[in-house]
């Protein structure tokens, strides 16, 4: 691809999340470039001026006879100290311009991060529960914070490659007015190592490109490393997983050492190049061509000044090479999660009153693999109790997920209320749900706010408070915060570290009961914790029967006792169905088995 066209692709990405107001620090480049050559420019007439006061005006070029004129007509063409002034007042000029234009480029460079990091939020907000699952952790939060960060610095090389080319063409301009003789050799020469920097710049990008994929990489080992990291290091797993960051750490300093050393390359010819060929330039033109000595001491300064320009053209293109790999994967990122996004409008469902109804359901997350569920056919009604049990792989987890319709069947309908599960509004419907998953999901937060969700600061609202107190007494929480150093107000650490892991499931139970969902879905939700906390849930959840829709996910089935129904699964399959006394004295039954090898 060429540097133009890359020019261009690199122009439109920046244009998508700055719009046309970019554009605007050009304008103000340009102007700060054309103020400073117009400013060494007056040098001509005020070297005259030195010299001969202003006469003999019939041998000299047409851009001094103009700038003669315009000297005339403000009244100062023979006045050295007049000129002077000037040079100054435009050399001022110069400044403010350089002053707008780094104000306003570091007002865009904030809004590009502002907008970036808030737009892939919100695009990971909304990305449909497959992609998810096909990523890693250590992937999202390497685009999302090392990368975006990367594209935001990437910004800042990239302007100041297009202020270098604007500030080159002003000054070799200039000098082409001055002396086009000596300004066209001395252009010829610089494209000639632009073009020669052309590989080097390939090769950059190369390097930047399999950078981003690198920290990726890096990225999942180190979340995967430290949230296991309590097994790891128990078990002296240590050494398996360092090997790999090690390894993945060796080609990530790889990969910068190449681009520091080519960036080094660059600045060390930069100056030796350019002196090299102003002297060779200007023995040329005084030897061989004889030319007067003034306008090529106006021109030496403008070339110098645009050779450094084009020099820092190579650099600042370089740099932009440098972490265009994370342009490209920012870029890349946002057109593959907006097109796994859900679609999340439809029909606005009011509180659950009818219930939930599978119709034939078959799921798979993989084809390949084979499906997950199999004509599925149950229902779930509003104000009821249903519990699902089955072995391990039977399908009851991917069965809650598609109840909250985080995953949508490959065949048959998920019916809420009597409505598609693709034309409910999701945002609406997962309103009224609460969740507790095998996972516990706690926050680094206080424990106040692990249970409201940063709803409020229950020191300054007593009814905020009272609620929380009431969600935590419910899922038997209340005691234990009350013995923590800060009550409701203790940190509980990453991911409830400062807990122990019964008292984060509770801590995550109440969370739910605070809510007041209109559909309670219980994965497991009392496995972690001892007989008494267990018992109390449990009194907490049949509290709730006929108020609220709950769905159980349950080994014990000592839990399941006072399900309306319940669904018994096995290889994805729903093989038996009633209630907890039915299936327990069914002959044969799967479900009696299961109640007997625990000795219920």
């Amino acid at each position: 691809m060429s540097t133009f066209s890359d020019l261009l692709k690199y122009l439109r990405i920046y244009r998508r999340y700055l719009g046309r107001r970019m554009y605007f620090i050009f304008v103000l480049t340009l102007g700060s470039a054309l103020a400073s050559a117009f400013g060494i420019t007056l040098l001509l007439p005020l070297l005259r001026a030195s010299q001969s006061g202003g006469e003999g005006m019939e041998d000299t070029s047409t851009a001094e006879q103009y700038l003669q004129a315009m000297l005339e007509a403000m009244g100062i063409a023979d006045s050295m100290v007049g000129i002077l002034a000037f040079i100054a007042v435009v050399f001022v000029a110069k400044g403010v311009l350089q002053f707008a234009k780094g104000g306003y480029q570091g007002y865009l460079r904030a809004q590009l991060l502002r907008e970036l990091k808030t737009q892939l939020f919100d695009a990971y907000s909304g990305m449909d529960h497959r992609h998810y699952i096909r990523k890693n952790t250590g992937h999202f939060i390497n685009v999302i914070n090392g990368q975006v960060n990367r594209f935001f610095d990437s910004f800042k090389s990239f302007v100041n490659f297009l202020t270098q080319v604007v500030t080159t063409a002003s000054y070799f301009g200039s000098a082409f007015v001055v002396s086009w003789t000596f300004a066209s050799m001395a252009l010829g020469v610089g494209l000639v190592l632009l073009f020669c920097f052309k590989y080097l710049n390939a090769y950059v990008r190369r390097l930047s490109r399999r950078q981003s994929d690198e920290m990726s990489e890096l990225n999942k080992l180190l979340v995967q490393a430290l949230q296991g990291l309590k097994y790891i290091v128990s078990t002296n797993q240590i050494a398996h997983l360092r090997s790999g960051v090690v390894d993945s750490v060796d080609r990530l300093t790889g990969y910068i050492f190449r681009q520091n050393v080519a960036q080094a390359f660059t600045r060390a010819v930069r100056e030796p190049a350019s002196v090299l060929l102003i002297v060779g330039l200007i023995i040329l033109q005084v030897a061989v061509f004889n030319d007067p000595i003034g306008p090529i001491f106006v021109a030496l300064l403008l070339f110098h000044r645009g050779m450094q320009a084009m020099m820092s053209v190579q650099g600042a293109w370089q740099n932009t090479m440098n972490k265009i790999g994370a342009v490209e994967m920012v870029d890349g990122e946002f057109d593959v999660v907006l097109s796994h996004q859900e679609d999340r409008d439809g029909r606005v469902l009011r509180a659950l009153s009818d219930g939930i109804d599978f119709e034939g359901v078959h799921f798979a997350y993989n084809q390949d693999d084979g499906d997950v569920l199999h004509d599925v056919n149950i229902t779930v009604p509003a104000n009821e109790t249903v519990a699902l049990v089955g072995e391990s792989g039977a399908g009851k987890s991917t069965l809650v997920d598609m109840m909250t319709l985080m995953l949508s069947p490959q065949a048959g309908t998920i019916r809420v209320d009597g409505i598609p599960h693709d034309e409910v509004d999701l945002t609406a419907w997962r309103d009224q749900i609460g969740y507790v998953s095998q996972e516990t999901v706690v926050f680094d937060d206080t424990v106040a706010n692990n249970i409201h969700l940063w709803q409020g600061d229950i020191e300054e609202d007593p009814a905020l408070r009272e609620r929380v107190i009431h969600a935590a007494e419910r899922a038997h929480a209340h005691h234990f915060i009350q013995d923590l150093r800060n009550g409701y107000q203790t940190m509980v650490g990453d991911r409830g570290v400062r807990l122990s892991g019964g008292q984060q499931q509770r801590l995550f139970v109440a969370r739910e009961l605070f809510k007041e969902p209109n559909l309670l879905l219980l994965d497991e939700a009392t496995s972690d914790l001892d007989t008494a906390s267990e018992q109390h849930i449990q009194n907490s959840v049949d509290a709730l029967q006929g108020e609220v829709t709950v769905v159980i996910i349950a080994h014990r089935l000592s839990t399941v006792k006072n399900a309306d129904r319940v669904y018994v699964l096995d290889q994805g399959r729903v093989i038996e169905s009633g209630t907890y006394h039915e299936l327990r004295h069914r002959e044969e039954g799967a479900f009696r088995e299961m109640v007997e090898m625990q000795s219920l």
